[in-house]
């Protein structure tokens, strides 16, 4: 009886790697809501602070579970890596460059 072997995955091309693959603890995102239960459903996206990330099962060094707070309201939330849709650029993120 012979085996049959799956051929190893492709690497990710930039143009199509999901954009949770590169974020890091800092950044600032864009998550689209995802209402609790007995919330209103009154927005379509929220922005957020990544303040940490969490490993999968299956391999802890690719992120899948995200710890965000809510820039708007300081509500930190776990956020599942398939809800984020855009990270901003550093310039544009919020932070403040020291003064000279």
């Amino acid at each position: 009886m012979s085996e049959e072997h799956s051929p190893l995955p492709k690497p990710l091309d930039p143009e199509h790697r999901p954009i949770f693959l590169g974020l890091k603890p800092g950044m600032t995102v864009i998550v689209r809501h995802d209402s609790l239960v007995g919330e209103t459903q009154d927005k379509d996206w929220w922005m957020g602070l990544v303040l940490h990330c969490n490993g999968g099962a299956r391999d802890p060094a690719i992120f899948t579970l995200f710890q965000i707070a809510d820039v708007d309201t300081g509500v930190v939330r776990w956020v599942n890596a398939d809800l984020v849709t855009h990270v901003l650029p550093k310039g544009l993120n919020g932070s403040r460059g020291s003064a000279a």
